[in-house]
């Protein structure tokens, strides 16, 4: 699995360097795993949360490059500490003995092939409760494939429907084909959202939109491709939490909050397109 290093092709940009000569791609991030943080993240949507949290790891490194990233530090590779497959085995663990309701991945897609690697072990050793995997929405099918059997629940971000946007903001290449695509894949392999008892996911499909400052059509459009193009019984975690970094304090549109009428205009287009499940942020 670690093969997959040496040309590496596990986000939708095919860098096709070698990570494990120290070669880096756009993601920056070598073949040793980088993890920012690990906690009982409290603060997730209700069923990934739970009472007791979920078990988040934050990986270093990304596949994007969000001017408006809350995690920047995170996300650039500034923060984090390089450690073993062993040791990701061990905080898997270690947060399921903390009564996490899951292991929750956050950006993990240039770490695949280590998570697989460090999760065959955990598996031998225990590991019982649901994989969460945290992403932007920008994979591919054969990474998705990879993970076949393994997660349990998809929480993919549904950032841009507007490719010039999504590579305006996030430096993403075709992002509207690559993450349709993905979430399609995603779909077909764990169906839509299934709780317990207690409101805790078993297994399923979570789609995350950030409504962003100034672009209302992008809303409209990522919305209306989900319903049109997978359905519109899929739970949708929207969205209001913008909150402008320094790094944007000069951006037209970024460089601010949302107003209550452009969130109430982004709010009326889950309606139009019949989407009743999920969470709406207020």
């Amino acid at each position: 699995m670690l093969e997959s290093y040496k040309n590496c092709g596990l986000c939708p940009r095919k860098c096709g360097v070698d990570r494990t000569l120290g070669q880096l791609g756009f993601c920056k991030a070598p073949a040793e795993l980088k993890l920012a943080a690990y906690m009982a993240h409290k603060f997730e949507e209700p069923p990934i949360s739970g009472t007791n949290g979920s078990g988040t790891i934050f990986f270093s490194f990304c596949t994007a490059r969000c001017l408006y990233c809350q995690n920047y530090a995170f996300s650039r590779g500034a923060k984090g500490k390089f450690i073993s497959i062993d040791r990701l085995c061990e905080i898997m663990l270690k947060l399921q003995d903390k009564n996490c309701h899951n292991i929750n991945l956050v950006t993990p897609t240039h770490y695949v092939p280590s998570f697989l690697s460090a999760f065959a072990k955990a598996k031998k050793k225990g590991l019982k409760i649901p994989i969460v995997y945290n992403t932007n929405g920008y994979e591919t099918i054969e990474t998705l494939k990879m993970l076949d059997g393994i997660i349990d629940i998809y929480l993919p971000d549904a950032k841009y429907s507007d490719d010039k946007l999504a590579k305006e903001h996030s430096g993403f290449i075709g992002y509207g084909k690559y993450n349709m695509l993905a979430l399609k894949e995603m779909y077909r392999q764990v169906g839509n959202l299934d709780l317990d008892s207690q409101g805790v996911a078993k297994k399923g499909l979570i789609i995350r939109h950030l409504v962003l400052p100034g672009y209302p059509e992008n809303t409209h459009g990522v919305l209306k491709t989900i319903a049109e193009e997978i359905s519109n019984t899929i739970y949708i975690s929207f969205m209001n939490q913008y909150s402008p970094i320094a790094q944007v304090k000069n951006h037209p549109n970024l460089c601010r909050r949302l107003t209550n009428k452009e969130y109430g205009k982004a709010k009326s287009y889950l309606e139009e397109f019949g989407f009743k499940n999920g969470w709406v942020q207020d």
